[in-house]
């Protein structure tokens, strides 16, 4: 991460303003009262904190404008929900806010690049819908997003979910007396559903071993290109029955293919 940097994200650091304690108690009586420009005047007030916190993760590789953009959604957060009634100075609450934001924006950034223009637009969207859920009480839509920040909708959802962790095929999601869904249990192959293993070995004659409710199961699955759910609804059974009886099938017609 680059150090002395001076202007990030096209904030001039060298000329960040510093509140006096009496200035903050003054600025979050008007933030209580739902004054929107003494909360933009409390943000920049406190981005030296934010640059205070990033210094702490100077051994990332992280684009210190990135870590700076990500510390300022923590700052936000932390101010949205600062309780002034508690006898605790802002700062002590807002580092382990911006802190944790921060880690976990590292946590979760894998090695996939996504680029500069898509994180902007993102970290816009992520903005705009935690103040406008604290502005509304409610959670806005994307259309909604779009209208606040004017970004259109398809590109917002293009970039949220580029910068969307990977999702491993084999995270469990679901535990039902023991029988674990995972995510893969829920993808359709629709791609490869008539290019499947089964298609390539005695498919017919394994089948065969196969009770009525298996081989119908077997059938929406691999050839239909079905997911777990959508056999469960059309069968009428529960998913986690669907998984019991999908893998008591395959392995009966692995072990009839091995024998």
């Amino acid at each position: 991460m680059a150090q002395g940097k001076v202007e990030i994200c096209g904030v001039n650091t060298a000329k960040l303003p510093l509140l006096k304690q009496a200035q903050k108690d003054a600025l979050f009586v008007r933030i209580e009262q739902g004054d929107k420009d003494a909360r933009q005047e409390y943000i920049e007030g406190n981005l030296r904190l934010v640059l205070s916190v990033i210094k702490r993760f100077s051994s990332s590789n992280e684009n210190v404008d990135d870590l700076f953009q990500i510390g300022c959604i923590g700052l936000i957060k932390a101010i949205d929900n600062f309780d002034s009634s508690l006898n605790v100075k802002f700062s002590t609450y807002a580092v382990p806010m911006i802190i944790g934001e921060i880690r976990r924006f590292l946590r979760d950034n894998s090695s996939i690049r996504v680029s500069r223009s898509l994180k902007d637009t993102a970290y816009k969207a992520i903005y705009a819908k935690e103040a406008m859920t604290k502005r509304n009480l409610k959670e806005p839509t994307v259309m909604e997003i779009a209208e606040e920040i004017g970004i259109p909708k398809e590109d917002i959802v293009y970039a949220l979910d580029a910068i969307q962790s990977p999702c491993s095929l084999y995270e469990p999601i679901f535990t039902d007396g023991g029988d674990t869904l995972y995510v893969m249990d829920q993808i359709s192959d629709k791609k490869n559903k008539e290019e499947t293993w089964v298609e390539h070995i005695s498919l017919s004659e394994a089948m065969k071993k196969l009770n009525t409710r298996e081989h119908e199961i077997i059938s929406l699955r691999f050839f239909e290109g079905k997911t777990q759910m959508e056999v469960a609804e059309m069968i009428g059974i529960s998913q986690a029955q669907v998984s019991r009886l999908e893998k008591n099938a395959l392995k009966t017609m692995r072990s009839y293919l091995t024998a």
